[in-house]
């Protein structure tokens, strides 16, 4: 059994390694993608002008007036002082091809007191790699790897990636078993009262626990790798486990947990994405969405004003989402409270409110958060970091350990193939 599992671990291992590398540095970098983009981009995130601030629904309607290939489909109605407000845009169909027009940019900032436009970019572009689209480039390698969209679906990069987390998962448990004392050696050591002096299986496992900083290079990889699978091991898990329920969150997260417990479903659990190239057109604009929202928002007591309006246009839906200016990330990483509406007649659909309903769903939006660090803050959020730069390692010192041993089984077929050194002939 052991040889076994040893082979799974080698040859799973070596599989998800060079993703791994990609995703745990990737990840480091980007628990922190609002800091470094307002870093890089203080021209498009920042500005100087203050006073009274303008409608965002009339910035939105300008935004659509300069170009009227694009729809707004993000539109933030919290703004912050001295912020520029981030307004989402898609392209419209153009009705002579009856293909999506090339805006190359799906970001507008706007200067909520002037009405300047700052800037465009397009988020998460491949190439060029600029500064004003580095974090987001990033952001997106780590999530779907770039991968280019085939027949109208451009999810293959984190269908794979979900593969991937979910190969990972049940190599944790692989990689911890190989860590565990194998059974006694047989070989007797007698002392005064004839009974065999045995270590206990606690000392066994203790070595695996610790890096023997004095041994040769080779011991200190090994070391590096099996104990810091160890300590980590609950967080690679969580990382694991986590990343496979977000990437295949449609595909097999969210149909194994309605089928195994009560899970409450969203709109978008309800509906089928559409095709890549046909988003759908709504037939009520955001105001009246705004004023529904409001309207049930103020039944409920909710405290929180609303902070933000977004349309998804792949699912026909409406989202309102409630949160004090800055505070969008809402509890422990959660997100704000948010309340859905239909796009064609404006009717409620749902809503999802941070840490309530019944336990699969509370387990549910624990996903991003936990995966993100933000369930602990900024603590949270350095402890991700660091698990990514480790995953990292954790990757790399385990290709070591492979092609060590390979380089070590090749040079002994080597010598059984070659034969004895000849004895020479005096």
């Amino acid at each position: 059994m052991h040889y076994l599992f040893t082979l799974l671990h080698r040859w799973v291992g070596l599989v998800i390694a060079g993703f791994l590398i990609i995703t745990g540095l990737t990840g480091a970098v980007i628990s922190w993608d609002h800091e470094l983009d307002d870093l890089l981009n203080p021209h498009l995130t920042h500005v100087d002008s203050r006073g009274e601030y303008l409608s965002s629904l009339d910035l939105a309607q300008a935004i659509e007036t300069r170009d009227p290939r694009a729809r707004v489909t993000f539109v933030p109605l919290a703004p912050e002082a001295g912020e520029a407000l981030a307004f989402g845009v898609g392209p419209r169909i153009n009705p002579a091809t009856g293909k999506l027009y090339e805006l190359g940019y799906n970001q507008v900032f706007i200067d909520p007191v002037t009405g300047d436009e700052l800037g465009r970019r397009e988020w998460g572009a491949v190439w060029p790699v600029t500064q004003e689209n580095l974090v987001s480039f990033l952001y997106k390698l780590h999530f779907s790897l770039h991968m280019p969209e085939i027949w109208g679906i451009d999810h293959w990069g984190e269908w794979l990636l979900g593969g991937i987390a979910l190969l990972w998962t049940v190599d944790c448990f692989v990689g911890f078993y190989l860590t565990l004392p194998r059974r006694a050696s047989t070989a007797k050591a007698f002392a005064v009262s004839d009974r065999p002096l045995v270590q206990s299986w606690r000392s066994r496992w203790a070595p695996a626990w610790k890096i023997k900083i004095s041994g040769t290079i080779k011991r200190i990889n090994f070391d590096i790798h099996r104990a810091f699978g160890l300590w980590a091991w609950g967080l690679l898990f969580m990382l694991a486990f986590t990343a496979f329920s977000l990437n295949l969150y449609r595909e097999v997260f969210y149909p194994v947990m309605s089928v195994m417990t009560e899970v409450t479903p969203s709109p978008f659990d309800l509906r089928t994405e559409t095709d890549l190239h046909k988003p759908i057109s709504p037939k009520i604009g955001f105001a009246p969405i705004i004023d529904h929202a409001v309207e049930i928002a103020s039944e409920r007591n909710w405290p929180e004003p609303v902070g933000e309006v977004f349309y998804a246009e792949h699912f026909g839906v409406y989202g309102v989402g409630f949160f004090h200016p800055g505070d969008d990330h809402g509890a422990a990483g959660v997100g704000p409270p948010v309340l859905y509406f239909d796009a064609d007649d404006g009717r409620y659909l749902g809503d999802r409110q941070p840490w309530k309903g019944t336990a699969a769903d509370i387990f549910v939006q624990a996903q991003f958060p936990l995966h993100s660090g933000r369930i602990l803050g900024l603590p949270g959020r350095i402890l991700i970091s660091v698990m990514g730069l480790g995953t990292a390692i954790l990757s790399i010192t385990g290709v070591i350990i492979w092609w060590r041993k390979r380089a070590v089984q090749n040079q002994m077929a080597h010598n059984q193939t070659k034969g004895p050194d000849p004895i020479p002939i005096p």
